[in-house]
């Protein structure tokens, strides 16, 4: 159907110490159109100064493409429903644990869609359905094995 392609770059430096531990994770991605974002280990896996804070790092990443998935495949179910969406604000959270198998793993996605329409609102059911829906179709919760949740 379709490739998707990102170029991921890393260089060290002068200074790093490689084979030590002691090099800088931070590196870049490189997506269509040129479209260049700065990425890093987590500071929650590879302590500072070796992490960029300020940089995406694959964890955060994984989480913001199932919610944006989520969403984009919400607002088109419910623009076909009828149901205009004026703004939609998700503060998605994923939990990073070890897993069933003993290995360290995203374990699952909350999202927390708040949502503001353009007229009529759905009832609390059509909603739910939309949400489930949107859940079935996107393409990112159909391609990982931990859950993702709508909990508002």
């Amino acid at each position: 159907m379709a490739k998707y392609h990102a170029l991921i770059e890393w260089e060290a430096s002068a200074t790093d110490d490689v084979p030590g531990g002691k090099y800088g994770r931070g590196h870049r991605w490189t997506f269509d159109e040129n479209v260049s974002v700065p990425a890093s280990s987590s500071k929650h896996v590879v302590p500072l100064p070796w992490s960029v804070e300020a940089a995406v790092d694959p964890e955060e990443a994984l989480v913001a493409s199932a919610s944006s998935c989520h969403m984009l495949t919400f607002l088109y179910l419910a623009a076909k429903a009828g149901y205009a969406v004026q703004s939609y604000r998700d503060a998605a959270v994923g939990t990073m644990a070890k897993g069933d198998d003993g290995r360290v793993q995203i374990t699952g996605v909350e999202l927390s869609p708040d949502i503001e329409w353009q007229g009529a609102a759905p009832d609390a059911a059509t909603l739910e359905q939309l949400h489930h829906d949107a859940h079935d179709q996107c393409f990112i919760a159909n391609s990982v094995k931990f859950p993702i949740e709508v909990t508002k």
